[in-house]
């Protein structure tokens, strides 16, 4: 196991806890929703042999503090974190991971400075407005975030899961997710991670109070893109086929040009198929 060092960077209006282990060329890794860096401790562990891996908290989300008031975050802050951190980290251009709501990030940040990019793995970007039902999705992130604000977060988390984790969508009337949906294992997570799942109750509400909103309506240039140098390649989880995140996977590819590469797992492969969603990551990377 890699050392790793843990720094600080200074944004406009965040304080970034980043950490670095390995040694190569840059590994940038992106998480979204209210998980932070160690969200990527066991890919990290693998893939600092071959490379300079660079994980960290995004603003507002666990130790990357925020200097201002909480308001509604917006997608091209979050990519120009990106761009500054790996403006910090070096002139060569890095590989770059990130999955969920940290691959909209990837996507803006490839977008608005493909030079920075060698090559994007966007793994399942939830680009919901790509989706022909983009009108009912819109409408269910909007009530999720109602809930919050009427009800408080646990209501609004609980909605929010069962409409992003059901094979058919959001439903009316649905409050909790799906009897016998498959959770963490605790009793098998290393440190970093429980004390990670200890943070998210409050990422957890900064999440659906101020990012899922603004975040649930970006649409991704898809001319930039297909204009970009940086490869990119949209990574589906084998799992995941048929449901409307599996989909506007594809319709992202298509709209791009980008690869499409089936991953191990589902949404949250790089945790249930660890070893082998890392070793599927290696070789799209090595490509």
């Amino acid at each position: 196991m890699s050392a790793t060092n843990v720094e600080t960077l200074e944004v406009p209006g965040a304080s970034l806890h980043y950490e670095v282990s390995g040694q190569g060329p840059v590994l940038l890794m992106i998480c979204g929703g209210p998980t932070d860096a160690a969200i990527y401790g066991g890919l990290a562990d693998v893939l600092a042999e071959d490379y300079t891996v660079v994980r960290y908290d995004p603003r507002g989300n666990s130790r990357s503090a925020l200097t201002g008031t909480p308001e509604e975050q917006q997608v091209a802050v979050y990519s120009d974190d990106a761009h500054r951190l790996l403006k910090a980290l070096g002139d060569e251009p890095a590989y770059v991971f990130a999955s969920s709501g940290g691959a909209l990030v990837g996507l803006d940040l490839v977008a608005k400075h493909p030079g920075q990019v060698h090559t994007l793995v966007a793994h399942e970007p939830p680009v919901m407005e790509l989706l022909e039902d983009s009108a009912r999705w819109r409408a269910h992130f909007e009530d999720v975030h109602a809930t919050y604000q009427a009800a408080g977060v646990g209501p609004a988390m609980g909605k929010f899961i069962a409409g992003v984790e059901s094979e058919d969508g959001p439903q009316p009337g649905a409050q909790e997710p799906p009897q016998g949906a498959p959770g963490p294992d605790m009793g098998a997570m290393p440190p970093e991670m429980m004390e990670m799942f200890g943070r998210m109750a409050a990422n957890a509400e900064f999440f659906v109070g101020n990012v899922m909103l603004p975040f649930s309506r970006f649409v991704p240039d898809a001319e930039a893109l297909k204009a970009s140098s940086t490869r990119i390649v949209c990574a589906a989880g084998e799992a995941s086929q048929g449901t409307p995140i599996h989909q506007a996977t594809l319709l992202l590819a298509e709209s791009t040009g980008a690869d499409v590469v089936d991953f191990p797992g589902d949404h949250q492969g790089f945790l249930s198929h660890g070893a082998p969603f890392a070793e599927t990551l290696r070789k799209t990377l090595a490509v």
